[in-house]
């Protein structure tokens, strides 16, 4: 499967590197990334990551608006000019960029998650609060959608 799942808490070794989990690595290693594309990301104390479909979805993005437009050179600035490719040594281990640490506050451990076609790296002690509010809102969202089905057809019910 080429998608990046589940969570990973690591610590940075004496030099300040850190493992990319064996899943995220296969999936990296199946798109010709030998490292993460990495970013600072713009709403939270996180960094994106990820291969193909991340760079993909950013060109879609930055294409999205008109050549020199201002919204394109300012999305494109915060994308492109805030990223790294972080090169992995033969054990998997990556270092991170003294920018990219302050950004997300991470000290001595660092925790990936996946997101299907990237993946974020956090401060763990970020993390939890980051899952706790998405929890909440898969939650009300689910609520929302039974409630929309259930004042649409009942379930089962087949067209004529």
């Amino acid at each position: 499967m080429d998608r990046f799942y589940s969570q990973f808490i690591l610590k940075l070794d004496a030099k300040g590197r850190v493992s990319i989990p064996a899943p995220f690595r296969a999936v990296l290693s199946r798109d010709g990334f030998e490292g993460p594309y990495c970013f600072l990301s713009p709403d939270r104390p996180a960094l994106e990551a990820g291969g193909k479909a991340l760079l993909s979805e950013i060109e879609q993005l930055v294409e999205s608006f008109p050549q020199f437009s201002e919204e394109r050179e300012q999305i494109s600035t915060a994308l492109y000019g805030t990223s790294e490719f972080l090169k992995m040594d033969g054990e998997g281990r990556v270092t991170l960029s003294d920018t990219l640490k302050d950004h997300a506050g991470i000290m001595d451990a660092v925790a990936f998650i996946g997101l299907g076609h990237k993946f974020q790296i956090w401060a763990p002690d970020q993390l939890g609060p980051q899952l706790s509010e998405a929890t909440g809102l898969l939650r009300s969202l689910r609520k929302r959608v039974g409630t929309q089905h259930a004042a649409g057809k009942p379930q089962g019910a087949r067209e004529r």
